[in-house]
């Protein structure tokens, strides 16, 4: 174990590491694993503002920093913890070996939603889009602010995604009919396509 990486888990959005518990143990059995609480999460502390992927990826470089030391690291993340984890590998190429994303969050998911669901629509769909902007906006317990942009190559990175087969938004309350035809169907890595994020 003293020459692998460290494997870091990256819960997602309200899941304190506690959810990826079982995870950690079974990996643990040949590996050195963490994971963490990012603020506003389990039992780390509260933020005092507004929260962005750049102060995410502090935060992460420190947890690196201290339980990894000068080990690489794998990072593993989970919904919103593997759009994070997407988003900071390409710039720390030189600590992260490996990137697992665990139906990872779509780095278009602002989009998704309001491209999906429309500001007239109203019922279930609205509510859906009200909240999920809302969130968006930073009223999580995060306080992250979650922003689309564009995933960046990882270069040499090797990089696996673990779908588990619902397709990303096919489920949320339509009031177009038409739309569940033709609507978005976005990939953990971005791409168009049938496959699925969370």
């Amino acid at each position: 174990m003293k020459h692998k990486p460290v494997i870091v888990l990256m819960p997602g959005l309200g899941d304190g590491l506690e959810k990826m518990a079982g995870i950690q143990k079974t990996l643990s059995e040949k590996n050195r694993v963490c994971s963490y609480d990012r603020l506003g999460e389990g039992a780390s502390d509260q933020p005092d503002g507004p929260q962005t992927f750049a102060g995410s990826g502090k935060i992460l470089t420190g947890v690196i920093d201290r339980v990894a030391g000068h080990r690489p690291v794998v990072l593993a993340g989970h919904s919103l913890g593997g759009m994070i984890a997407a988003r900071y590998a390409p710039g720390h190429r030189d600590r992260v070996k490996g990137v697992v994303l665990m139906d990872a969050t779509s780095p278009t998911s602002v989009a998704d939603v309001t491209n999906a669901i429309p500001e007239s629509a109203t019922g279930p769909a609205a509510e859906l889009r009200a909240q999920t902007l809302q969130v968006d906006r930073g009223d999580n317990p995060e306080k992250l602010l979650i922003t689309d942009g564009k995933v960046r190559s990882a270069g040499d990175i090797p990089v696996a995604v673990i779908q588990h087969g619902k397709k990303y938004l096919a489920a949320f309350p339509s009031t177009d009919p038409a739309w569940r035809k033709t609507g978005p169907r976005v990939s953990a890595n971005g791409s168009r396509s049938p496959t699925t994020a969370s």
